[in-house]
């Protein structure tokens, strides 16, 4: 066994997926280390959607491949796996997760998974899934990926995977850390202190300039569209190294800089949904590259091409 196929194997636990590996369990942190003077990389791919429709598998695989070319130290994928296990029926979304984690060993590193909205099995009425379902909701998620936050150190950073998604007593997401996880949250990080970097990943933005450059004038935003108790959040980054907040869910790319912290958002490895570009962005992923306390960022594409109907 090679250091890539051991480092994929082991993690198979912990909510993280190695080479196509899944475990129940959250990922207990890692020791801390010194920040290292060297650069190094890692990859955030967000929004796969996969499916079998509109060769998405196939896309998805080819977008792995090209992350693995890049030998980065990991990746985290930011969310929306599989589309869609929120309006379907379990048989139908086993079989969506299934195709996930078989496709995902293309990327022959480890990977940590954040859940999307579309991750939240059911919750569509027009899914058949009773709220009484035992899988309900985030329950499935968390039996294939782990827990639905956690954190994790590599080479003096500290990573915090967050579930930013709220679910509404009629059946709908919205963008929210809830009281359980904000509580979480603000322990992890007096217990990482005021001296590490750290970086967040999230689905749904914290910040984002997004919604009013589509949306006609005076348009309110969608409570899914942001996180919506970001006023409770920003404060208890505040007093940390938070250097930057990792965001998918719009599907477009885009970098905000508020007080110190940037809050990227990575565009989609699906694009407009495998339909091609989304307002002009391509399928693609960012690539981070770390140096010190030091964090840059690109988008990258991976040469894909839908197969979008000639215009009429």
């Amino acid at each position: 066994m090679n250091r890539r196929s051991f480092l994929g194997a082991l993690s198979s636990f912990g909510g993280i997926v190695g080479a196509g590996l899944s475990g129940a369990l959250a990922p207990a942190p890692a020791a801390a280390s010194a920040l290292s003077d060297k650069e190094w990389t890692f990859v955030h791919f967000t929004d796969p959607h996969i499916q079998k429709e509109l060769r998405a598998d196939t896309g998805c695989a080819q977008a792995f491949r090209a992350i693995t070319k890049l030998n980065p130290d990991f990746a985290v994928s930011g969310g929306d796996l599989a589309f869609d296990t929120m309006a379907v029926d379990r048989p139908k979304a086993d079989s969506l997760y299934s195709l996930y984690k078989e496709t995902v060993k293309h990327l022959e590193v480890p990977v940590h998974n954040v859940i999307g909205n579309h991750d939240v099995f059911g919750l569509s009425p027009k899914s058949g899934v009773k709220t009484t379902d035992d899988k309900y909701g985030k329950a499935l998620y968390e039996d294939l990926f782990g827990k639905r936050y956690y954190s994790f150190d590599h080479k003096g950073w500290h990573f915090i995977a967050v579930d930013s998604i709220g679910v509404t007593p009629e059946r709908e997401y919205y963008g929210f850390i809830d009281p359980e996880q904000l509580a979480w949250l603000q322990s992890d990080l007096e217990k990482t202190g005021t001296e590490t970097p750290v970086v967040i990943i999230t689905h749904i933005p914290f910040l984002s300039a997004f919604p009013p450059t589509v949306n006609p004038p005076g348009t309110p935003t969608a409570k899914g569209s942001l996180v919506t108790n970001v006023s409770q959040v920003l404060p208890v980054l505040k007093p940390y190294k938070v250097k930057a907040v990792l965001q998918g869910h719009t599907h477009v790319c885009e970098r905000i800089e508020y007080h110190d912290t940037q809050y990227i958002t990575s565009g989609a490895v699906s694009g407009n949904w495998w339909k091609g570009k989304r307002h002009g962005f391509d399928e693609g992923f960012a690539v981070l590259t770390m140096k010190g306390e030091e964090i840059s960022w690109r988008y990258q594409t991976y040469g894909w091409k839908a197969d979008v109907p000639p215009a009429a």
